[in-house]
């Protein structure tokens, strides 16, 4: 590990900030442990694999994470602009075909001529600067290390995929194409819809409610916890009969063309590769053993014959406590941290969530890097940026109950004047923040390489 910057972890934050600091001509050595050691969710060893959703959320600027896409595109972001060359349609969303999203990042990291690609996991800290980029699944054996380098306990809460399925398996006269409201960039929509009727519904949750889950290893029994806005589909539905209705399998917006009514629910598929092969179930995150999934999942109208590629699953996420550990520049900032070369964490295990966050959290975690093996001052983003306001929150936060957060206009201070409709409230955050960072997009690119 001669380089000047080491980096741990080649997911989507890691590569951010590797590609971020060698931009500014510092030497980096990105590792990663795949494929000499696998993990329980990648099924490939290429750089930031996506094991989720393959949507990283809304476009507009007058969204949360589209704003945040923007300031990061701005910013000349490796894995945003990686992202466009892989998009698939998906309405007013930004999703990729994950096989080549993938392909394409790793490519960019490969070929840079100041980025070192070190396949081999890493189990001690490095003496030297480094960017902690690990993820969720972190190892167990660099878990150890960072708990011992922090003091502190590592939390965890549990994570889960959807399911995905061939689409010449989808029986289309029985489904239908539609975006909700007609927000599709196609006419024929951009998703794929199952409707079904109440007593349809009614089945379909008992089915789902008595389904044999996947029983937690051994080093995830404790603490269960799940965030907020990835829960299990079968978590969600034990809230009540209706949780599902007026959740991910929500009608508005959608009319069946069959009877020209408004279906009771609906589950909708979106396209997954650029092929449109392909289609994941929105929301249908799941811990069901894989038996069951194909059983209860078949139950929806024009799944019965659905052919699955990859099976829902749940996997275990590690975050830091951040707000003890980090400041707003992702520098790790203990008592005794000036007594060693510095650290960042980048990424999920910081708590900023969400393929977009986690990126975003490279960026900044590898530029100010760089700035401090060029000998100039941190960059903390203004809190009036998406970018800022969550960073803010994950190292300000309460840390007796710090949960990781997603982007969303309500980290950002208030407006000064006040604008009581709700889209045009947005609006006016997404040009204030644009304009904060405008300085900063100006000194990126001062030190940025040609």
């Amino acid at each position: 590990m001669d380089s000047e910057l080491t980096i741990i972890g080649g997911g989507l934050a890691g590569s951010e900030a590797a590609w971020q600091a060698a931009e500014r001509g510092v030497r980096v050595a990105l590792f990663e442990m795949r494929p000499v050691r696998d993990t329980p969710a990648h099924v490939s060893d290429r750089l930031a694999e996506l094991v989720c959703s393959n949507s990283m959320g809304a476009r507009s600027i007058d969204r949360a994470l589209g704003l945040l896409k923007e300031e990061m595109r701005r910013l000349d972001s490796l894995i945003i602009a990686c992202a466009e060359a892989a998009a698939v349609p998906a309405g007013g969303a930004l999703a990729v075909d994950r096989e080549f999203f993938a392909q394409e990042v790793t490519h960019r990291i490969q070929g840079h001529p100041n980025i070192k690609l070190c396949r081999q996991e890493v189990t001690r800290l490095p003496l030297g600067p480094t960017i902690i980029a690990t993820g969720p699944l972190t190892s167990d054996a660099l878990a150890e290390e960072i708990v011992a380098l922090t003091g502190n306990h590592q939390l965890y809460f549990f994570d889960a995929m959807a399911p995905i399925v061939e689409a010449e398996s989808i029986d289309m006269e029985v489904a239908f194409r539609a975006s909700r409201y007609d927000r599709g960039e196609q006419d024929e929509g951009d998703y794929i819809n199952c409707p079904l009727t109440e007593a349809e519904y009614t089945a379909f949750m008992e089915a789902l409610l008595g389904a044999e889950i996947i029983p937690l290893r051994d080093f995830e029994r404790g603490d269960q916890r799940f965030f907020e806005a990835c829960l299990p589909v079968e978590v969600l539905a034990a809230r009540g009969h209706e949780s599902l209705a007026f959740g991910p399998l929500r009608p508005v917006g959608l009319t069946d063309p069959r009877n020209g009514r408004r279906p009771y629910a609906v589950v909708q598929l979106r396209q997954d590769n650029l092929a449109a092969t392909l289609y994941n179930m929105v929301g249908f995150q799941t811990s069901l053993r894989w038996g069951e999934q194909k059983r209860v999942f078949r139950m929806i109208p024009g799944l019965e014959n659905a052919e699955f590629v990859r099976y829902g699953q749940m996997h275990r996420n590690t975050f830091i406590n951040t707000p003890r550990l980090l400041d707003a520049t992702l520098r790790l900032n203990t008592p005794d941290a000036d007594s060693r070369p510095p650290i960042w964490f980048a990424g999920q295990i910081t708590g900023t969530e969400g393929y977009v966050g986690s990126a975003m959290g490279g960026l900044v975690a590898g530029l100010n890097a760089a700035l401090y093996l060029q000998g100039q001052p941190a960059l903390a983003f203004p809190p009036t940026t998406m970018m800022g306001a969550l960073l803010h929150y994950v190292s300000n936060a309460d840390p007796q109950v710090f949960q990781p957060m997603k982007a969303n206009f309500g980290l950002m201070p208030v407006l000064e004047k006040r604008v009581r409709r709700k889209k045009e409230r947005y609006q006016a955050y997404a040009r204030r923040a644009l304009a904060d960072l405008q300085p900063v997009v100006l000194k990126h690119r001062c030190n940025t390489l040609d």
